[in-house]
């Protein structure tokens, strides 16, 4: 058997020094090499002649034969199995010989399970002796045959290699429930405000937006509102509730309970928005090997254009973005279903429209695993006046690795529906098929009976490389009505008003492509969408294709897009080519980008865009574009413009002007994140649903590596955003721009918080006193042997001679005083210094003190 394994860690020593120490050190063995006897440090002896210099006595090297082992006690360390962090863990290290420094890390059953050893696995005799609930210190190779363990004292971690048939068998990334952090008591409040100016032709437009998303956590609740004020020259000010709700998990059930506004999943039906009550499961419960999706919006812009993202009626999401190609990859999710619909107004006041398919993937899951949904409350949509009550029941189980089951059903007063449907995974891809019966009644007319079949499919064609994400097609009768129109026509009949002209999807088809060619020649990608009706002529078509590529530095793409123009009514088909080239080769090398966009009814237009970052941490981002436009039945148009953003320590600032022959625009925007409980008042400069305050006492300036310009506050703060709910979340601290003397006792832990939880996480730090570089002498004027060891009054260790007789003497606590000075253990090897450091205020803690001693 073999007991942990310490890693030497030796006194203090200048960086030449222990290069030099190491580079003639030769191994004398003291190693173990028969069965059952513990192995023992092995030690190291160094050649004193490498290092003797003439004329001077030999330096006793003996002090760093065995390093620094850890003494027996308690520690909290990193727990690492089998090379991957876990989590923190307490453990007991306890001497087990006469040795001071035969200690061991004892393993009891909750340390074993904290691990991941499945406890069936191991021998009855080593489990009775487990627990007996003994002194004695039970090492895990007693119990585990070709475990190892191993204990870094400096870094307090501790590696744990356990064989795979002793481990529970669990998914990659799981954590343990018990292990879950609720986050401490707190409010919050994130926030993004947007002001938009644009003048064109003669007529002044302003625009305010003020995104806010506060809440308040008490325990595993979580209260939430999100809401926005907008404000516009012509229509005035508004402020629109989006949702207001009280939440928290439910970890037996992998579940989350909803009281207030939400959105039902859309994994069987439509998303549609409710007030009242679920409980339905949370896939962030799961670990990330085994959860779900979100739709990135692409779009083009032909200035510095706001582009504003709606579902179910609701603004989920607004920003302003510069000309040329964009991309929105970072919605929060509210729902499986429910379409997009993306608005993009131009600095000139054009306005134009597109929709992002947002439907639910094929609804397979694992053998074994249940989702379900359970919802009841008041139908919420603004866009109607009617909100009648809702009942919604889902269920979906994975019966085999093949066959997965679904269904549930709807009602509101005067119209039920009921679904049920089966995915399959086979070789050919994943195929999902449902059919869905409704009945809605209405006052003055006569109700409706109807089905709708639904086709999905996603397959990987790996002999192409073709992804077929998303590939629906949806065939409805007459007489079906999904859930918002049947209540939007319900609402219309109650008033008496006529119905016939709404549009009854008949046929509809999405699709969502991507295809990578073989190596060189680039990636294509489409994705679309076309639906008729039973009472409107004429098909609505969307689409956007595109085909990307590389040559050397050189990025280009080529892109097709069919989008409406909401001024004229019509169908716009737009063509683009976009070419990207670095400027430089620095890692703040600015970046050119030059789009040629034309077709349809609008102009053909040329941009020209630089952007790049300034700053060690790239706080500061810029952007610089000019353009050119003419012909479609417009006149010419020339503009130029420019945006930035600076993200702070504490907040994020943006703004961008342009001008032209026809407009002139501007806008300045804020956004970020503020969140207050015992410990004090912290700010970031961006914040996600689940955050981490880091608490770093005297640690103002220390880089989060985070974050991009994520540092701590002058108040020791700084806030981790855009966590992973119920995974293991590693925090870590870059030293680089610390004082001097200021030490962190750890620089990386590790956090599991729950969903929408405001957890706190302690780096201690300690004020390890003054550091100087000291040259010591002796009498004579000669310097002091390279290897001396000097140490404080107290016998702490200060520093090693290096070259020259100097020392980079750590841990000074006082501005003058003593020090010792050896090279060996007689009383002729040892002297004694007096030193003096000059004042020093708090500003100047990052410089060295640069001192010359004589040793007596």
């Amino acid at each position: 058997m073999c007991s942990p394994q310490f890693r030497p860690f030796p006194p203090p020593l200048s960086p030449i020094g222990a290069v030099a120490l190491a580079l003639f050190a030769s191994n004398g063995a003291r190693a173990a090499g028969e069965p059952g006897v513990p192995t023992q440090l092995a030690e190291v002896q160094f050649n004193e002649q490498f290092i003797r210099q003439p004329g001077t006595a030999g330096v006793d090297l003996k002090r760093f034969n065995k390093g620094n082992a850890a003494l027996p006690g308690d520690y909290r360390v990193d727990l690492y199995v089998n090379g991957g962090l876990t989590g923190h863990a307490q453990v007991s290290l306890k001497q087990t010989g006469a040795d001071s420094n035969d200690v061991q890390v004892c393993f009891d059953r909750a340390l074993l399970e904290r691990v991941g050893v499945d406890l069936t696995k191991l021998p009855p005799e080593a489990v009775a002796r487990l627990d007996a609930g003994t002194d004695a210190c039970t090492s895990l190779p007693s119990l585990i045959q070709g475990a190892t363990v191993t204990f870094d004292n400096g870094e307090l971690r501790l590696d744990v290699s356990v064989p795979q048939f002793a481990l529970a068998r669990t998914a990659r990334g799981y954590v343990e429930p018990r292990y879950w952090d609720d986050g401490v008591n707190a409010a919050r409040l994130q926030y993004n405000a947007n002001l938009y100016h644009a003048d064109s032709s003669g007529m002044n437009s302003t625009q305010t937006y003020v995104g806010l998303n506060g809440g308040i956590n008490v325990g595993s609740w979580r209260f939430r509102h999100n809401g926005n004020l907008t404000s516009s020259s012509q229509d005035g000010t508004h402020y629109q509730s989006v949702q207001t709700n009280l939440w928290r998990s439910i970890a037996p059930l992998k579940s989350q309970l909803v009281i207030g506004d939400a959105f039902t999943d859309g994994a069987v039906f439509d998303s549609a928005g409710f007030r009242g009550v679920q409980l339905a499961s949370d896939d962030r419960m799961y670990p990330e090997s085994q959860r779900g999706y979100a739709p990135v919006i692409r779009g083009m812009a032909n200035s510095n254009a706001r582009v504003t993202i709606r579902q179910n009626g609701n603004i989920i999401y607004e920003t302003t973005v510069a000309p040329g190609a964009f991309e929105i990859n970072d919605l929060y999710p509210t729902g499986y279903g429910g379409n997009l619909d993306v608005t993009v107004t131009e600095a000139d006041g054009r306005v134009h429209t597109f929709t992002v398919p947002y439907a639910a993937a094929v609804n397979s899951l694992r053998a074994g695993i249940t989702r379900f949904s359970a919802t009841v409350g008041q139908y919420r949509n603004p866009t109607v006046d009617n909100h009648p009550l809702l009942f919604q029941g889902t269920l979906q189980h994975g019966f085999t690795n093949l066959l997965t089951g679904y269904g549930g059903a709807v009602a509101t007063p005067g119209y039920m529906a009921a679904q049920i449907g089966a995915a399959l995974n086979t070789k050919l891809g994943a195929v999902g098929l449902d059919v869905t019966h409704a009945t809605t009644r209405f006052d003055h007319q006569p109700g409706r009976n109807g089905q709708s079949l639904r086709l999905s499919y996603s397959k990987l064609i790996e002999s192409t490389d073709t992804n077929l994400s998303v590939a629906a097609y949806r065939y409805s009768s007459s007489g079906y009505l999904d859930l918002a129109n049947a209540i939007a026509l319900r609402d219309l009949d109650q008033r008496g008003m006529n119905t016939a002209m709404q549009g009854i999807q008949r046929n509809r088809m999405q699709l969502t492509m991507n295809q990578s060619l073989p190596q060189g020649f680039g990636a294509f990608y489409a994705t679309g969408s076309t639906q008729n009706y039973w009472n409107r002529s004429g098909t609505d078509t969307q689409l956007q294709v595109g085909y990307n590529n590389s040559f050397r530095q050189i990025n280009f793409n080529v892109a097709f897009s069919r989008q409406l123009n909401v001024g004229t009514g019509k169908w716009d088909n737009r063509a683009m080519l976009t070419v990207g080239i670095p400027l430089g080769s620095g890692p703040h090398a600015p970046y050119s980008t030059t789009a040629l966009q034309g077709g349809g009814n609008g102009p053909a237009s040329v941009q020209q865009t630089v952007t790049g970052t300034l700053g060690s941490d790239y706080a500061f981002t810029y952007g610089l574009n000019a353009g050119h436009s003419g012909g479609g039945g417009a006149g010419s148009n020339t503009t130029a413009g420019a945006n930035a953003a600076y993200m702070s320590p504490v907040t994020t600032m943006s703004g961008s002007v342009s001008r032209s022959s026809n407009y002139t625009q501007g806008s300045v925007g804020l956004s970020g994140g503020v969140v207050a409980y015992s410990g004090g008042v912290a700010f970031t400069p961006s914040m996600g649903d689940t955050v981490v305050i880091v608490e770093a006492r005297d640690a103002a300036g220390a880089r989060v590596a985070n974050g991009s310009g994520l540092r701590v506050d002058p108040w020791g703060h700084a806030i981790v955003s855009s966590l992973s709910p119920f995974s293991s979340n590693q925090i870590e601290i870059d030293p680089k721009g610390l004082p001097i003397n200021v030490e962190l006792k750890s620089t990386q832990q590790s956090i599991a918080p729950t969903a929408g939880a405001i957890t706190r996480v302690r780096f201690e730090t300690e004020d390890t006193g003054r550091a100087a570089i000291l040259t010591i002498r002796k009498p004579d004027g000669t310097p002091m042997q390279f290897g001396a060891e000097v140490s404080g009054e107290q016998g702490q260790g200060i520093g090693t001679v290096a070259q020259g007789g100097r020392v980079i003497a750590r841990g000074l606590r006082n501005d003058t005083g003593k020090l010792l000075v050896n090279w060996g253990e007689s009383a002729d090897e040892q002297c004694s210094v007096d030193y003096s450091l000059p004042k020093m205020d708090r500003k100047m803690s990052a410089r060295y003190s640069m001192v010359e001693l004589v040793c007596r």
